[in-house]
């Protein structure tokens, strides 16, 4: 998730200042905590881990005319709940594991990726 998140924010030029987690995870104090020190960023748990219901609900107002559009229904119908902040020993860890390690290794797999594929025949992405 963290490569993907920066490589979006450098195709954008948004960076990344926090991050929120919704769904099943989401309820696990120790996978926000994970996910915030992974990141090195704070993290906030929305209000509901119900955030499919809670999309469709925000495009029913917007259709309906509740509200004008989908930014003004996401400021009226979400809500921010908790936010655990990146413990900065334990996301040294993680920033060295993702830089040192998690980069280096899918360059090396691909290769036993393209072998699987050949195998199987699972489409390419």
């Amino acid at each position: 998730m963290r490569d993907g998140a920066e490589r979006t924010a450098a195709r954008t030029g948004v960076p990344l200042s926090s991050l929120r987690i919704a769904g099943g995870g989401s309820q696990s104090p120790a996978a926000v905590q994970l996910t915030a020190d992974i990141f090195g960023l704070p993290v906030a748990k929305v209000h509901t881990h119900e955030t499919s219901g809670l999309g469709a609900a925000i495009d029913a107002a917007v259709g309906l005319g509740l509200h004008p559009d989908v930014r003004t229904a996401v400021g009226a119908m979400v809500r921010v709940g908790e936010v655990r902040d990146p413990d900065p020993a334990t996301h040294a860890i993680y920033d060295e594991l993702y830089r040192d390690v998690y980069r280096r290794m899918y360059p090396r797999l691909r290769p036993l990726y393209r072998n699987i594929r050949r195998i199987t025949g699972y489409p390419s992405i």
